[in-house]
């Protein structure tokens, strides 16, 4: 006689939603191909996934929580084992989270612990060890705020126990993600359609006596309304004084005749993120402060007379701050860079790649399938805090596109 079935069994094995995968497994089997080319130019036999963004490009993983500031006795430690020479990726979670990575992702092994009396360090290096995957030399994502400096050390200290030698192999996934892929690229340009359709929403929602907290609630239901994701990183809006501190988070503070705003805001497809934005007053600016914005929103008017797939980060950024000398900017400058976007899970949305004015970026090249944003930030005359214009760009086999088309100058507010 065959026992019944509890509910929770029921549940796990019979009733997993359809696929959320954003890619299709040819192209997550295209990246790992690049994943293992790039391990072996590093002699690293096997690679252990443990940031949610690689976990999300490897595999479509996505969750809304990753343990990263949860009790020690739930240890931030899952992630996808990928194996060089055999090509075969482990993927490792406990019970809670089985049926969440049989419908986001596309892991076909997975190992769930399930024994409560077990450490999942333990479990993965048991299971590693088991398979002969730890005969080598195993890579880490030392720079990844996940697993959190005591369990890495702990997951570190299980794998050598086990013969493997250590070594830090965070930039895998971060140089491997660099390049977009065709669909990577239409889910950036949708995120740019939805950033437009947030930043429009701010500017009709900006009135005399709103809070910076209700503009933040008017662009994110009219992108989620569209189709769009929330950010990876509050938006920012900030007014008045605090437009000098544009990382500040929005707040209660009511919106005054004659302040500046400065919205900051990412559309976002699939996890994708394109960044924008913008500067606005509160009724006609002093005519000083007017011309310093505009001559700071005028770098994207010069730009691509020297854009072009391939060229040399550094002519980049000698443009950009040839332009501030130019027009008497540099000594007010706030940054003059930008950063690579792409996959973006919170706590953060800067890529990995960054660039400045202030550095020499050396021989580095902007490519075909990259995305990066420019932000032109300068600090304003009359108290008037800072200006902020950041616009997001697409490097194409054959020219470079802007993702969003809403309009570079100051916006007045009537």
């Amino acid at each position: 006689m065959t026992a019944k079935m509890s509910n929770r069994e029921y549940t796990t094995r019979h009733c997993i939603p359809d696929s959320e995968a954003p890619f299709s497994k040819e192209e997550y089997a295209e990246r790992l191909e690049r994943i293992r080319s790039v391990m072996e130019a590093k002699s690293i036999d096997l690679l252990f996934v443990s940031a949610p963004e690689g976990l999300y490009y490897v595999s479509g993983f996505l969750s809304d929580w990753y343990q990263a500031q949860s009790p020690m006795i739930w240890p931030p430690t899952s992630g996808i084992a990928i194996h060089r020479e055999s090509g075969r990726t482990m993927h490792f979670e406990t019970e809670a989270e089985e049926m969440l990575v049989q419908f986001t992702s596309v892991s076909q092994d997975l190992r769930i612990l399930r024994d409560s009396e077990s450490s999942l360090i333990e479990f993965i290096a048991a299971e590693l060890a088991s398979a002969g995957w730890l005969s080598g030399t195993v890579g880490l994502e030392m720079f990844s705020y996940r697993p959190n400096r005591g369990h890495s050390e702990l997951f570190e200290a299980a794998v050598t126990t086990a013969g493997a030698a250590v070594v830090d192999a965070t930039d895998i996934l971060r140089n491997v993600r660099r390049i977009k892929s065709p669909r990577e690229l239409e889910y950036m340009r949708e995120a740019g359609r939805f950033a437009d359709i947030g930043m429009a929403a701010a500017r009709d929602a900006l009135k005399v006596g709103a809070t910076e907290l209700e503009i933040h609630a008017e662009m994110t239901y009219a992108m989620i309304m569209a189709g769009g994701e929330p950010a990876a990183i509050q938006l920012p809006v900030t007014s008045g004084k605090r437009t000098a501190a544009p990382h500040a988070a929005a707040s209660h503070k009511k919106i005054q005749p004659g302040e500046n705003v400065l919205v900051d805001i990412c559309g976002v497809s699939r996890c994708y993120h394109t960044n924008l934005a913008r500067t606005f007053s509160m009724g006609e600016p002093h005519p000083a402060v007017a011309a310093q914005i505009e001559k700071s929103s005028g770098l994207f008017t010069d730009l691509p007379q020297i854009l072009k797939p391939g060229m040399r980060v550094a002519e980049l950024t000698g443009f950009a701050r040839d332009y501030y000398k130019e027009h008497g900017l540099w000594q007010d400058r706030g940054w003059v860079g930008g950063y690579e976007l792409g996959i973006a899970i919170p706590p953060d949305w800067d890529g990995p790649f960054t660039y400045d004015a202030d550095i020499d970026p050396g021989d580095a090249t902007l490519d075909p399938g990259m995305v990066i944003n420019l932000e032109s930030d300068v600090y304003l005359p009359k108290g008037a805090g800072s200006s902020l214009v950041i616009n997001t760009m697409e490097f194409s086999d054959t020219s470079v596109a802007r993702l969003t088309q809403f309009p570079d100058g100051l916006q007045v507010i009537e």
